[in-house]
């Protein structure tokens, strides 16, 4: 029961200092590039067009769930009509579909911001 209460602000923790890195070194960067004399349009520069995020998480989710779909589906066959074991097809067909899933949907993403 001790456990949690160790657990969550290590989790929290890790997550603020991630954070508190991330804008200390961009805020680092950008002053190093103002002492050098940079011109601070840098930072506001020509944005190339990037596809927006809702939907690259769209994608991949679909892609996630259909592979998770076929997954089960195809373990499910495994299990009743060739007898493998339950507890083989089952994690296996799902983690092996899931990966082919996301692995497509980056590739989806990827043709998505080519296209733009």
């Amino acid at each position: 029961m001790g456990s949690e209460v160790i657990i969550m602000p290590i989790i929290f923790g890790v997550i603020f200092g991630m954070f508190y890195l991330y804008i200390t070194a961009r805020n680092r960067e950008r002053l190093a590039l103002i002492e050098k004399g940079t011109e601070a349009s840098i930072f506001y520069g020509k944005r190339k067009h990037v596809t927006p995020i809702w939907k690259v998480i769209v994608i991949n989710l679909a892609l996630l769930l259909v592979g998770i779909g076929i997954g089960i589906f195809i373990a499910n066959i495994l299990t009743y009509n060739m007898n493998v074991d339950e507890g083989v097809a089952y994690p296996g067909t799902i983690f092996l579909l899931a990966g082919l899933g996301l692995f497509a949907g980056f590739f989806a993403t990827k043709k998505l911001n080519k296209d733009a």
